[in-house]
């Protein structure tokens, strides 16, 4: 004999119902994009320091093509990126544009970037009468000893036309005029 159902059990308790499905979660906010690269003006840069024809350059004139699209990355920054070579590497080893291209990009996005007011205030501190100049002769210390050092020729190149008849140099005048070289 089968045996009776009970009639008194509890009756099933229904399953709630499925809670709706999260709504998507929003978008991150966008990276800051990065600078956009004219292709175009970066091919012709680079195609003018090419003096083989084989659309590779010397290590040595890596900082050059980066200077030439409006970049001013220190020569430690480049050497750096290159691996840290030798003299002679850097002489002779040569990059193809396709591996020139990431070197730049990282370069364009490097957070380190100093601007206008940062070299002006960098120089004011050199400015001991508070009139705007520094003289030249100090300047050109400053040039030859800190951060990355200049030569004697280059210094000279850079700073002709800039000393006023006391020796002085308008410090913001010469900052506009290395960053515009």
């Amino acid at each position: 004999m089968a045996p009776k159902k009970d009639a008194k059990a509890p009756a099933k308790k229904a399953e709630p119902a499925p809670a709706p499905a999260p709504a998507p979660a929003a978008a991150p906010a966008p990276a800051p994009a990065a600078p956009a690269v004219d292709l175009s003006a970066v091919k012709e840069a680079f195609g003018l320091f090419d003096r083989v024809g084989d659309n590779k350059v010397a290590y040595n004139q890596i900082a050059d093509i980066m200077r030439a699209l409006g970049q001013n990355p220190t020569n430690k920054e480049v050497t750096k990126l290159l691996g840290n070579p030798s003299a002679d590497d850097m002489a002779h080893k040569r990059v193809e544009f396709e591996g020139f291209l990431p070197m730049l990009q990282t370069i364009i996005n490097s957070p380190n970037k100093a601007g206008y007011e940062d070299y002006v205030e960098g120089l004011r501190v050199f400015d001991k009468e508070g009139n705007g100049t520094v003289m030249g002769a100090e300047l050109r210390i400053v040039l030859s000893t800190l951060g990355e050092k200049m030569t004697e020729a280059e210094i000279d190149a850079l700073m002709a036309g800039q000393e006023d008849e006391s020796g002085g140099v308008n410090y913001e005048a010469f900052v506009k005029h290395i960053m515009s070289v």
